[in-house]
């Protein structure tokens, strides 16, 4: 007699494993302190980084034992972090500029839905973005994280919910251990210096086929999620383009990729750097923004009427972006390198002018379906702070429905043409934002105190450095 086959209830209990626990196997994020050990512990993470922007987009924070971050130890950080300059400063005392009076600390709060590996670390380590609040719990309204997430609450008291999709933009550049000498572009696999106008080039991206097949891995590892990366004009300029969604989760992943993006660069021995101008005459990078509004109950995009037509509340977001936007443009473009890339000649908008699907309008509108209708803000540096840089832009659209600004008409031809409509440079963008009651409104008189003192700060440690330029033509001719 042939032998009695199993049923197939005895064969699947033999055959087939029960699955893990979901958050077990989530490569980022859980939503309980049992959670977080359970994921620790599965992974044999020995330690964990606790890390938080500072105003210039940094990660700072402390690092510490798995066992003591699951003990709930309380994390401190003194307040006087966000108020140094980029060069580790502390600019002097104004009247709206003021350190807190017993440099008091502040408290890291993890963020559990943030928590995730770190893949280029040798040891099993893991990193969670905290949020920052006062020692009683309190919430401290200039950190870039708050004023990112203070910005969604006007949006969420409407009822509504924004969705945005940022688009980054990168330089790779040798090795450059002199800061008075120029960067260069590195050798790619072909043992030869990469050139420009490599727009689109795969050539290009195949150049550095093993750095990017790293950023791919540390990327999946990390739970980020790429879209497209392309080469851009610049020699070994790259782009990176994020999937839309939640305005601070996509903080949340600039943040991260840009220190994944540099350690990927280190590991192959060269830099990736996000200057706004890194390199004279070459293109700047940027971080352009795509941005739309939905109904937080129905999901149906507010810039589209039921008949696909555009509604008013889209121009008015458009018309808030053309009136706030130079008053807020410090946010956008933060340092004095920042401004070099505004300029005519670079393919840069230096206009608060908008259009559909043109290019040189700061504000541009893409082809799309009805529900998909956006507009796309083109200002912004790569090397802004992503929670600021959204923060802002998303404030000026919603100040703009708020008040039912009308923009102008859209603009059909180049618009980069004749004079510059945006600040010049660092100091007259910090006057703007300081002077607009509207932006105060929103951010708060604190944090623009705050940010701008350390901007004044930054730009007098830049006057301090005497320049090339200087002493070419000043040296021997004045």
């Amino acid at each position: 007699m042939p032998p009695k086959k199993k049923s197939s209830t005895s064969a699947s209990r033999s055959t087939v494993k029960a699955a893990p626990p979901a958050p077990l196997t989530s490569l980022r994020g859980v939503s309980s302190w049992r959670e977080a050990t359970a994921w620790l512990k599965a992974r044999g993470i020995e330690d964990v980084e606790c890390i938080t922007p500072d105003l210039a987009g940094v990660p700072r924070g402390k690092m510490m034992p798995t066992s003591k971050f699951t003990s709930n130890t309380s994390l401190a950080l003194p307040s006087a972090l966000y108020r140094h300059t980029i060069s580790g400063e502390y600019p002097d005392e104004t009247e709206n500029f003021r350190y807190e009076p017993r440099d008091s600390d502040l408290k890291l709060v993890p963020d559990l839905s943030t928590l995730s590996v770190v893949p280029w670390e040798s040891d099993p380590t893991a990193q969670v973005i905290c949020d920052v609040v006062g020692t009683n719990g309190e919430e401290v309204p200039y950190t870039p994280r708050n004023v990112l997430k203070n910005v969604m609450r006007l949006y969420s008291e409407k009822g509504w919910k924004p969705v945005v999709a940022p688009e980054i933009e990168f330089y790779l550049v040798a090795i450059n251990e002199d800061p008075d000498y120029p960067l260069h572009p590195p050798k790619g696999r072909s043992g030869r210096s990469i050139v420009g106008g490599q727009g689109y080039s795969i050539a290009g991206i195949n150049e550095f086929d093993e750095l990017i097949d790293d950023i791919y891995h540390f990327s999946e590892k990390q739970g980020l999620e790429i879209d497209t990366l392309i080469h851009e004009e610049g020699p070994a300029q790259l782009e990176i383009n994020l999937r839309h969604g939640d305005p601070i989760q996509l903080a949340d992943q600039v943040f991260l990729f840009k220190r994944t993006i540099r350690e990927a660069a280190l590991k192959h021995g060269i830099y990736a750097t996000f200057m706004a101008k890194p390199m004279q005459g070459q293109p700047g990078s940027a971080m352009h923004i795509h941005q739309s509004v939905v109904d937080a109950k129905t999901g149906k995009n507010i810039f589209s009427n039921p008949d696909g037509t555009p509604s008013r509340a889209f121009f008015n977001f458009i018309g808030g972006m053309q009136k706030y936007v130079p008053s807020s443009l410090v946010m956008l473009a933060p340092y004095v390198n920042s401004y070099r890339r505004l300029t005519p000649d670079m393919a840069c908008p230096v206009n608060n002018a908008w259009g559909y699907d043109n290019r040189t309008t700061a504000f541009r509108v893409p082809i799309s379906e009805p529900q998909a209708r956006r507009v796309e803000n083109r200002l912004p540096s790569s090397d802004a702070n992503p929670y600021l840089a959204l923060a802002a832009s998303l404030a000026c659209g919603w100040l703009g429905i708020m008040k039912e600004i009308e923009p102008t008409e859209p603009t059909y031809d180049t618009a980069n043409e004749g004079s510059i409509d945006l600040p010049r440079g660092l100091l007259e963008a910090v006057a703007l934002l300081e002077d607009e009651t509207a932006l105060e409104e929103v951010f708060g008189k604190e944090f623009i105190g705050i940010y701008a003192g350390v901007k004044r700060g930054e730009f007098e440690t830049f006057m301090q450095v005497i320049s090339p330029w200087e002493r070419e033509f000043l040296l021997l001719n004045v």
